[in-house]
């Protein structure tokens, strides 16, 4: 019994990593992206009606999201590499999973007001990047076995 308890805490402890692995990608993308909105609204104030609200309670709540969405990737996508590991539609199938969910989101929200409809479909593209450089650190850290 008690190897069987070792084997689940360390599961359990690869599954961490590989969510703080996914939690840390998308946290410094979509910061990096706020940084950039924020960057664009103060160059020129007729992006401001284009661009997310540059408020810090906006700021905070995306990143939360972004960590929250980053970390059940990792952990699903540890999951989903280890069942078949050679099968690089399961892979894909990942990161469109949880990209399209998160964008179609976005545009289901902004069918009410169609002037925002563009803005979200650029919401939608930037998911899908977001978790396919998940992905692409993820695959990173379990080639170098850094996640089990």
């Amino acid at each position: 019994m008690p190897k069987l308890l070792d084997k689940i805490n360390a599961d359990r402890l690869e599954s961490l990593k590989s969510g703080l692995f996914g939690a840390a990608t998308l946290g410094l993308a979509v910061n990096l992206a706020n940084t950039g909105n924020f960057w664009l609204a103060a160059q020129d104030t007729r992006l401001t009606e284009l661009l997310p609200d540059p408020n810090p309670i906006y700021w905070l709540i995306r990143s939360a999201i972004a960590l929250l969405s980053g970390f059940l990737f990792g952990v699903t996508y540890r999951y989903i590499v280890r069942a078949d590991n050679r099968n690089p539609h399961l892979r894909s199938g990942a990161v469109l999973a949880f990209g399209l969910v998160r964008g179609l989101a976005q545009i289901e929200i902004a069918l009410t007001s169609p002037e925002l409809l563009a803005i979200a479909g650029v919401g939608a593209i930037e998911s899908l990047l977001l978790f396919a450089a998940a992905r692409l650190v993820l695959d990173w850290a379990i080639d170098r076995q850094w996640i089990g």
